[in-house]
Formats: structure tokens, C-alpha cells, sequence
């Protein structure tokens, strides 16, 4: 289309507000965001569906549009704080995004009172010479109510936190215990001693595990039997539990606070793999040879008992003495753990000969008090406890993705596309300024990333690499149509093995039971999907697209059903990440306003145009250092670098730069935390005159970046809300510090969000 018709042609999409103001369409083509000014956004909200006219280019050449039509109001409550001012009662968007004060009339309040947190219904929408009027739907509390956050959170993100009484009804007639006519038609694995390995405050216990040497064709290998609470034994296709848990697709994991995907006596009880008593489970039994490949494999419905309940740290402990005082306590299991720890080095040998990425980075642990205020911010450590299960998990989805292909079953499968080629070329810029000598090819595989990682683990730029390679990778999606998993090398790979808290290992439980009882699953009607689906299916049309001009295959009935739930659990998932990011940033602004005024070291983890974001060492907190804190130049971005370059001095602020900051603001509303430089980056800035061939004596130095000074250039300072990636670090344009993982960068396929019961790595591929 050329630019005279561009501009003349209209586009739909929806409204993404600012807190700034102004706000943008996010354009259902996919094609760049249109943005709208301060003057266009008075007669629309976030959220609501629009068409808009693109109305000129700025001169970088980005669209700036017209709404010329409202197709829909976004039904999504608001949330705010419930003021009066003169005389007016209105509520303050507690989103920053919506932009407007809701006007609520008098009679509109209920019970609520000035100053308490309330959801509001919009009952007019906002017009050009008016504000949006509402009344007061819900009284939330107090803004410092011991999990107001959490409380925000999952209205703010339409998180379903109510059970529906039909679904109550039903789990409240379920047994409390494995009756005997259960035992039907399952083997009984009840002597087998299996046991669970989670984290110390875990609830909820998905998996047991259980190995033993075993003659693998000719050779020496395990038998390893991962078995899995069998929820779809109670919660049958389409009852009222089905319902509401398809609805939720996963269960949501806050500091302190998880809201299941099913109900508590489900969740924490019945299916619950607790020690001491019988469970029905899903069993992945697998032969395992020397090599770490699975020689053999079959599944079963089972019922067992857990002889263990162990944790990741006692395990640790126990393998790595096995005459302490852990193992005495356990000695009559000590020789299982050490089958499975015999097991683990096998499927690890199989994973590094195939080339999955596995980078190593810091990941944290919320600790809270009995009122919910953040106590510490703790590095969780990966021990061989964890890396044991992850790989047993992985290896049972990977029987179970294969089982279902070769079933001839639709199902969901967990796929990870390769780099797109735009990510692609960036990335092999950025290696190639950064002077790396490897790279990666057009198709490139996996191993080229972990041979990449591994060739500059030992360069001081290390972290700042690895966290490029992870950006560069796609999310993770649930589809019936595999097309493999990239970050782990698996040419089919699904989930399995966490039915209690995803959906769609549910889906794929049910899918094995019928393919055993040689019957074909039928999905039941589903709900509507919501605006979540709506979105992501939008996002991720273009990777439909067939090659060439071939017209694309017009996909079953049946085929669409199972697309429609996938993008439902996808979108789902996405959600349930957002929620918790939400609160862990409101938690962390909370605890640093505590520290105002304060100076820590840290590292910078991610470079914008406007500014860099650094995580402090000591806390593992993110906020922004503007780049009008960076001293009196101009700054400029270097794409291909990822770092900013001071035109005057030459001083570059890159990933992986080491400075000191003082916590200048917090804002506990927008969920950011800023920063400013201080004194003891002198020698940074020598360095960098001298490169130069300046001259610049310590007091020079001391006196530029010792307070902060007006940028004479260098980039918007624009905060507009960024979209984060499942398997990468968190965007370089994201623009909530406080919101973002601060690790900087995750493991490949991260899939839902971190459990609070601390299940670290356990299957979350």
C-alpha cells in the first residue's frame, strides 16, 4: 500500500492507553501501532476497540492516527481509589493507562469510603467534552489492607478468583479418600516406593518419582517411572469443575497467595500425591538406556502411595553426602535417590548431545512477612535436586507428545518456533559488534545458541551475550499442530506432567486415556474465549501464513476446536504472568520506598533509547536511570551494541556495566522505580576520556557525574507499557523496571508463571 492510500485507509484495533496521556492503536493486522495524541484519547479508554485513520508520519516516519469510529466499549471494570474533591466524588484509575478520573454520582458510592479502594462499572463512557461516569461496584478496602495488591491484580487482569456454586457443589460431593472400586482397571503400584521432590512450602504435589537399574537391550540402563496425579479421573469433560478450570487454564502464583485452577479439596487434597495415602495417578513408565535416550515407553492409570515427601534441599543434601544426618534419616530411600540421580547424568549427557539451550542466570525468591510486606528479596539456588526432576518431567512429556502422535489423536502440543529472520539479524549484528567470532546460520538450530553461550561464558560481556540470545527467541505456544520445541531440541513436546495447576496437561491426560481405552476425545463446547485469546490469536496470525503464493489448507472442525483452546491457554498463561509481574512490582516499590535516599551497587541489565535499567546487587530490585541522569552530552543509542555512548567523553553504559546508583522516586501507582548515578563511576569515565583522548582529572569527573545534569539529547523518555517475552530477558524497550523478573534473563520456554509453593523448575517447559 503506498503512502496516499495508507493514509486514506482505515484500521481496527485497540486502544492502549498511556499514562502520559496520549496512547496508541494496537492494530489487528499486526502492522506498527498508530499513535494517538493527548486530544484523541478524551472520547476513548484503554482497552476499548476502535477504527482509526492514519493522519500524517512523524519524521521517523511512525504513524500518528485519527479514531474515526468506536466499534466497542471495553466491558473490563476499572479499579481506583474512591476521592471526593469539592464536593465531587470520583475514583482514580489505579491503571495509569485509562487517563481519566470516573466521575461517580452521588447515591453511585454504596458503602464505600474516601480513600478505600473500589471496582467501578462504567455506566457512561467518556465523550470529547466529558469525563466517563460510573458507580461503585465493589468495595476492595484499604490501599494498605494486608494483599490489596493481589486483590487489585486479579481484577485489573480479569483473573477468575470465584469458584461457581455448581463447581463448589460438585467438589464438595466428591470422596475424601481413594475408595476401593477406584482400583478398577489400574495396576497397583502401591508397594513401588515412590516419592515426591518439591519445594519446602509446596501444597500441592503434581508428580512422584521413582528409578531402578534395569537392562536396556543389551546394555545397562533404568526403568524410571514418572507418575502424575490423575485429575481427570474426578473432573469429567464438561461438568461444572471443567468449566470454571478451562476458564482459569492455570492456577495463578502470588507472594503468599495462590489461586488454583481448581478447587482446594482437588488441588490440595484428593489429587494431591500426598505422602502417607493412596492416589490415583497417570503413570509414564520409560526405559532408559546409557546414553540418556528413552529406550521404551508405555502409560498407565495407576494407584499409588507416596512413601516420601522430600524436598529439593534435603535431596541436594543426600547426594552429596550420603553418610550425613539427611540420609540417615532416609536410608531406606537413599539408594532410589541414588538411581535417579544415576538416571539424571544419562538424560543430561542426551541433552547436551542434542543442543538444547540451558543457560544458567540468577533467579529470585519474595519472602515475605505475616502482613505481606516484602522481608528480603532472595537468589534461589538451582541444586542437582531440581535439574533431577526437570529432567524427568521433560522426559515423560516427551513420551507423552510422541504417544499422542502416534495415536493419531489431535492434541495440544507445547511448540517453540526458531528465531523469526528479523531477530535472527539482529542478533548476528549485535555478535558481530560485540567482536564474537561464532554466529548462527539462516536456519539455525539450538546448538548453535548453547555453542555461542558456552564459547563466551568466560568473557566479562557473558551475561549481556546471554541475555541477547534470549531475546532473540519466540514465546512458547500451546497448538494441536507440532511443530517441535527449539529451546529444548525436541522435535515433539507437550505437557503432561502438572494437571492440578495447567489445563492443558488435562486436556492431555484425557487424550492418553482415550487413545489406551482405544476411543477418540471429544472436546466439549467451550466457553467464548475471552479478550486475551482474541489478542494473542491476532499476535500470532502471521506465523500462519504459508509460504509463497500456496493457498493456506483449510483446517477441520475439529482441528479449529483444538486451536481455539490452545490460544485460550496460551493467552491465559500470558495473563497469569502479567498478574503476578504486577503485584511482585507493586511488593518491590513498596519495600524500596523504605530505601529512598539510599546508594547500592548494580549492574545494567537492559539499554533504551531513554535511559538504562539496572538491577542492584544486594536486592535484586530493577529501576530506570534516566538519560537525563547520565550527565550533560548527548547520548546515543547504538542498537547494535546495546549500549549508550556519550558523544563528548566516549563513556558507554552497556549490558553488563557495573555502577552505582542512589534510589531518587518511587511510584508505587506506575509501578517504577527510578534511579540516578552518584559518585564512583570516575574511573569509567577516565577511562573512557583517555579512549578518546580527552583529558579529565578525578574532580572533572567527579563534579559530571556526581549530580545530575539535563541531557542535551538522547531518546523519549516514554514508559508505554511493553509486551514480555515467555523465552527471552525481558524486552529492552519494557517499560515497567519494577515489574520485570529480575534475573534479566530466563530459561528457555518458561512457560507459566514461578509457584509460590516453589515447584522452581519443575516441568515449566
Amino acid at each position: 500500500m503506498n503512502e496516499k492510500n495508507s493514509l486514506l485507509a482505515e484500521f481496527e484495533g485497540v486502544v492502549s492507553g498511556h499514562r502520559d496521556g496520549h496512547g496508541f492503536v494496537i492494530r489487528d493486522d499486526g502492522q506498527a501501532d498508530i499513535y494517538l495524541p493527548s486530544n484523541e484519547m478524551r472520547a476513548v479508554l484503554h482497552k476499548d476497540r476502535v477504527k482509526a485513520r492514519i493522519v500524517r508520519l512523524d519524521r521517523k516516519g511512525r504513524p500518528e492516527g485519527r479514531v474515526t469510529e468506536i466499534v466497542e466499549r471495553s466491558e473490563a471494570p476499572i479499579i481506583g481509589r474512591l476521592l471526593q474533591e469539592s464536593g465531587v466524588w470520583l475514583v482514580a484509575p489505579e491503571d495509569k493507562r485509562y487517563g481519566q478520573d470516573v466521575l461517580i454520582p452521588k447515591g453511585a458510592t454504596g458503602t464505600a469510603k474516601t480513600g478505600q479502594v473500589v471496582v467501578v462499572e462504567l455506566t457512561e463512557p467518556p465523550a470529547l467534552f466529558g469525563q466517563p461516569v460510573g458507580r461503585v461496584k465493589e468495595v476492595l478496602g484499604e490501599i494498605d489492607d494486608p494483599g490489596m495488591e493481589i486483590e487489585i491484580a486479579v481484577r485489573k487482569y480479569g483473573v477468575p478468583h470465584i469458584f461457581s456454586d455448581l463447581a463448589m457443589a460438585q467438589a464438595r460431593a466428591l470422596p475424601d479418600h481413594v475408595r476401593a472400586v477406584d482400583h478398577k482397571n489400574r495396576v497397583d503400584l502401591r508397594d513401588v516406593p515412590l516419592v515426591t521432590i518439591d519445594g519446602e512450602d509446596a501444597r500441592d504435589f503434581d508428580d512422584a518419582v521413582y528409578c531402578e537399574p534395569a537392562k536396556v537391550g543389551r546394555g545397562k540402563g533404568w526403568r524410571l517411572l514418572v507418575a502424575i496425579a490423575d485429575v481427570s479421573h474426578y473432573v469429567q469433560t464438561g461438568s461444572a469443575i471443567d468449566v470454571d478450570a478451562y476458564d482459569r487454564a492455570t492456577s495463578v502464583y502470588f507472594p503468599r497467595r495462590v489461586i488454583p485452577m481448581l478447587p482446594e479439596k482437588l488441588s490440595n487434597g484428593l489429587c494431591s500425591l500426598n505422602p502417607g495415602v493412596e492416589r490415583l495417578c497417570m503413570v509414564c513408565d520409560m526405559l532408559v538406556n546409557a546414553k540418556g535416550e528413552v529406550h521404551a515407553y508405555q502409560f498407565y492409570p495407576a494407584v499409588m502411595f507416596s512413601h516420601a515427601r522430600f524436598t529439593y534441599t534435603e535431596v541436594a543434601a543426600i547426594l552429596q553426602n550420603t553418610r550425613g544426618p539427611e540420609a540417615a534419616q532416609r536410608k531406606a530411600l537413599v539408594p532410589y535417590l541414588l538411581n535417579l540421580h544415576d538416571v539424571y547424568r544419562a538424560l543430561l549427557v542426551a541433552r547436551q548431545a542434542r543442543g538444547a539451550v540451558d543457560f544458567e542466570t540468577t533467579e529470585t525468591q519474595i519472602v515475605c512477612d505475616d502482613a505481606g510486606r516484602i522481608e528480603k528479596i532472595i537468589p534461589r539456588t538451582r541444586n542437582d535436586a531440581h535439574k533431577l526432576i526437570e529432567e524427568a518431567m521433560l522426559a515423560a512429556n516427551v513420551c507423552s507428545a510422541d504417544f499422542i502422535s502416534q495415536g493419531k489423536q489431535a492434541g495440544l502440543f507445547r511448540v517453540h518456533e526458531g528465531p523469526t529472520p528479523e531477530k535472527q539479524e539482529i542478533l548476528r549484528n549485535y555478535l558481530k559488534a560485540m567482536g564474537v567470532p561464532q554466529t548462527i546460520s539462516d536456519n539455525p538450530k539450538p546448538s548453535e545458541f548453547q555453542l555461542i553461550a558456552n564459547a563466551t561464558k568466560d568473557r566479562p560481556e557473558a551475561q549481556q551475550i546471554h541475555t541477547m540470545l534470549l531475546r532473540s527467541m519466540q514465546q512458547a505456544i500451546y497448538t494441536p499442530v507440532n511443530s517441535g520445541h527449539f529451546g529444548l531440541a525436541f522435535e515433539a513436546y507437550t505437557h503432561f506432567t502438572s494437571p492440578i495447576r495447567r489445563y492443558p496437561d488435562l486436556l492431555v491426560h484425557r487424550v492418553i486415556k482415550a487413545i489406551l481405552s482405544q476411543q477418540r476425545y471429544q472436546l466439549p463446547q467451550l466457553p467464548t474465549p475471552g479478550e486475551a485469546h482474541a489478542k494473542l490469536s491476532k499476535r500470532l496470525a502471521s506465523r500462519a501464513k504459508p509460504a509463497g503464493d500456496q493457498p493456506a489448507k483449510k483446517p477441520s472442525v475439529d482441528t479449529l476446536a483444538w486451536q481455539a483452546a490452545g490460544l485460550h491457554c496460551s493467552a491465559n498463561e500470558r495473563r497469569a504472568d502479567e498478574a503476578s509481574r504486577d503485584v511482585e512490582a507493586w511488593l518491590k516499590c513498596k519495600y524500596m520506598r523504605e530505601h529512598l535516599g539510599e546508594e547500592f551497587s548494580g549492574v545494567v541489565s537492559s539499554v533504551t533509547s531513554f535511559g538504562l535499567f539496572v538491577t542492584l546487587d544486594a536486592m535484586y530490585v530493577e529501576g530506570l536511570v534516566h538519560i537525563t541522569e547520565l550527565g550533560g552530552e548527548f547520548f546515543r543509542f547504538d542498537e547494535a551494541r546495546q549500549e549508550l555512548r556519550g558523544e563528548r567523553t566516549g563513556i558507554r553504559y552497556a549490558l553488563g556495566s557495573r555502577v552505582n546508583v542512589q534510589v531518587s522516586r518511587v511510584d508505587l501507582d506506575g509501578r517504577r522505580i527510578d534511579f540516578r548515578l552518584v559518585s564512583g563511576d570516575d574511573d569509567l569515565v577516565l577511562r573512557a576520556m583517555r579512549d578518546k583522548g580527552g583529558v579529565a582529572d578525578a574532580g572533572e569527573a567527579k563534579g559530571r557525574q556526581g549530580k545530575p545534569r539535563r541531557a542535551k539529547g538522547g531518546g523519549a523518555s516514554s514508559h508505554s507499557p511493553g509486551r514480555q517475552n515467555e523465552l527471552s530477558a525481558p524486552s529492552a524497550k519494557e517499560p515497567l523496571p519494577a515489574s520485570r523478573k529480575s534475573s534479566g534473563a530466563k530459561k528457555a520456554d518458561r512457560g507459566t508463571a514461578r509457584s509460590a509453593s516453589g515447584k522452581a523448575r519443575k516441568s515449566r517447559r
